[in-house]
């Protein structure tokens, strides 16, 4: 008799790769021991994950870096951007809003004499004074609640730091525009990295629920997506008419591929493993997951060839590629 895998441990170990890639690792390697109370708990908040994706469908933050400035101009010409030059109302790190032109130079004059001077121009190549991030969320939530919501990422995330915050409710989506000046109070320079980025996106999904909002920080790769999102200076170009040029919608190349294949055999493991659950809401889930995978974007590994084609069951590397 076949011995019943172990669907705790399973969850764990894949479902680590699937919604925390800071915890993944190339090679198999053993994982650490967890006491009995603490592998449930981990295995039922992966569960959680897992269910807000597949089940709910839970809609999906975005936290971006859409780029910064390196001189003083730079930084107030974003300022101007973002409150539409005065028009919509700025908040910053105390809480204490502006609006107005005139309210832009002084706000800017903060900034250029508050810690290290930051210069009107910078040579090229010259470090970030400033990092522009944007917190959105889609159509149809509450844009004072994505207000507040981001309001309190920034008191958490950004603390020490000076910066400056619009909302933008005029748009499809609700969003806010944060600009945070590089250097913190006590010195110490902010300097987001993809890892980072993972934990803002954590952080956005958790203060938004705090407010009744359901929303997932879930991958790209995790969701079978391997979208290129435009920079900010794209997204003003259109905005403007001003843009040429195009660019794929999807990212391509053997590292978005890779990554890709690496999520759905994350899917692959734990819907197989789920099925064979003695638990019926498992095995729902595991039906549940299957009825996703046929759903989600078909990129990378899964082409138009493949529509209609279950990837949970077909074989890995089904395209002439070993893993």
């Amino acid at each position: 008799m076949a011995q019943a895998p172990n669907i705790d441990g399973i969850l764990i170990t894949w479902g680590d790769r699937l919604f925390y890639p800071g915890n993944r690792v190339v090679r198999v390697k053993p994982q650490p021991r967890l006491s009995g109370d603490a592998a449930r708990l981990r295995a039922a908040a992966i569960r959680k994950r897992i269910e807000a994706t597949v089940v709910r469908r839970a809609p999906q933050v975005m936290v971006k870096v859409t780029g910064g400035g390196r001189g003083m101009r730079a930084i107030a010409a974003h300022f101007r951007y973002i409150s539409k030059n005065g028009r919509l109302e700025i908040e910053d790190q105390r809480g204490e809003t502006i609006r107005g032109k005139d309210t832009l130079r002084d706000l800017a004059d903060e900034w250029r004499f508050g810690g290290s001077l930051i210069p009107d121009d910078a040579e090229p190549g010259h470090r970030r004074e400033a990092y522009n991030i944007m917190l959105s969320m889609p159509r149809g939530t509450d844009p004072l609640t994505v207000h507040r919501a981001a309001r309190e990422f920034a008191q958490a995330e950004l603390a020490d730091h000076k910066y400056v915050m619009v909302l933008h409710d005029h748009q499809a989506n609700p969003h806010v525009h944060i600009s945070v000046r590089a250097e913190s109070k006590s010195g110490k320079r902010l300097n987001p990295r993809k890892a980072d980025l993972h934990r803002w996106r954590e952080t956005f999904v958790e203060k938004l629920r705090g407010y009744g909002i359901e929303a997932e920080a879930t991958r790209q790769a995790t969701r079978g997506r391997s979208r290129n999102y435009d920079p900010l200076w794209r997204m003003k170009a259109r905005e403007d008419g001003r843009l040429r040029t195009t660019r794929p919608a999807a990212k391509s190349g053997a590292r978005a591929e890779a990554t890709l294949a690496e999520a759905q055999r994350a899917w692959q493991v734990i819907a197989t493993a789920l099925a064979k659950s003695g638990d019926a809401g498992d095995r729902q889930l595991a039906a549940a997951i299957n009825s996703y995978a046929n759903g989600m974007e078909r990129t990378g590994l899964l082409t138009r060839g493949d529509v209609g084609l279950d990837p949970l069951t077909r074989p890995l590397g089904s395209h002439g590629r070993s893993r």
